[in-house]
């Protein structure tokens, strides 16, 4: 089914899920909060709930909350499993959590529609070599990128990254992304579903490749960080808009314990290969087989807006809008 013709879906559901939290989110009336204030003092909420997905990009939180880096700020951090970007969103937009972390597809289609105003806190993370990438099996008659015309392959959730990802290497490869039966797994299931033959194909990131590979064979198809995806942003932090506006100085907090985080995370596996074993629940040679993914803390408005750009070329946007508008400036930025 084509791209755009899903948008509608995803859009009712945070409607619906605005209506019934009562959260006032809707549409563009709320005040722009995208340089949000400066003050000195403690949170305002020191308790915070991040909705989070088990996968290398959240290694970064984790190393913020062991370290004692949220607590320095005087934070104190629950993590709230996920199934999906598009979980995330919807409950960031229920008021089930304060934070929500997700590829930024789906930050973006709650934007652009008018269901909520969703602000972006954090970057996480940017497309790197070897990280995510379209697995299949030995035994299968897929041999290349033009053997998956027609075929399924399995991604987390229709216009998440790893949706888009996949299209545009398609796309870019003579094959019709229309074409595809997109079938919605969770990263920790792929491997069983593409072993049982339930799927021809499947759209994996680090550690989940290394896993993959080791339990049922799978082989690496084709790199989704190449050509028009090269180095582009994948995932970040976001939150409310109402919720920046009454809570600046937690949301500076976060983006503090964040960034440091997030810089110390860069390039080091001896914070991360630890970390990814917990997050991803994966033994520690498959933790360090995994490929680093790019571990990004620049909010970098003119780099995260080519997602917007993409997500209009596969028709999950109408049209383009300014990201620039949705991001919280970090402190000393």
């Amino acid at each position: 089914m084509p791209l755009a013709r899903r948008v509608p879906s995803f859009v009712a559901l945070l409607c619906a899920l605005l209506t019934l939290a009562g959260c006032g989110l809707l549409g563009e009336d709320s005040p722009d909060t995208a340089a949000a204030p400066r003050s000195a003092g403690a949170p305002e909420k020191a308790k915070v709930k991040i909705a989070i997905l088990p996968t290398m990009d959240i290694v970064p939180l984790y190393l913020a909350m062991e370290s004692g880096y949220f607590a320095k700020e005087g934070l104190e951090v629950t993590p709230v499993a996920a199934a999906s970007g598009q979980d995330c969103v919807a409950k960031l937009v229920s008021g089930d959590v304060d934070f929500a972390f997700s590829s930024y597809t789906p930050f973006f289609l709650a934007k652009a529609k008018g269901a909520a105003d969703i602000k972006l806190v954090a970057d996480a993370t940017s497309a790197a070599p070897g990280v995510s990438v379209v697995v299949t099996m030995p035994n299968t008659q897929v041999r290349s990128i033009k053997d998956l015309a027609g075929r399924r392959i399995a991604i987390t959730a229709r216009f998440t990254m790893s949706h888009l990802l996949v299209a545009s290497q398609l796309k870019v490869n003579g094959v019709d992304p229309d074409s595809i039966g997109w079938t919605e797994v969770p990263f920790p299931l792929m491997a069983e579903r593409l072993a049982k033959g339930q799927v021809d194909a499947a759209f994996l990131t680090e550690p989940f490749v290394q896993q993959a590979a080791k339990s049922v064979g799978a082989y690496r198809l084709f790199d989704t960080a190449t050509g028009p995806t090269d180095s582009i942003p994948l995932t970040g932090y976001g939150a409310t808009g109402k919720f920046v506006g009454a809570n600046p100085r937690t949301v500076e907090a976060f983006q503090r314990a964040m960034k440091r985080a997030t810089d110390e995370a860069h390039g080091d596996r001896t914070k991360v290969d630890p970390l990814l074993e917990k997050i991803a629940k994966v033994d520690p040679d498959t933790a360090h087989l995994a490929v680093l993914t790019n571990f990004v803390s620049s909010l970098d408005p003119v780099r995260i807006q080519r997602v917007v750009d993409l997500m209009v070329e596969f028709k999950a946007l109408d049209k383009k809008f300014d990201v620039s508008q949705m991001i919280v400036r970090p402190p000393n930025a």
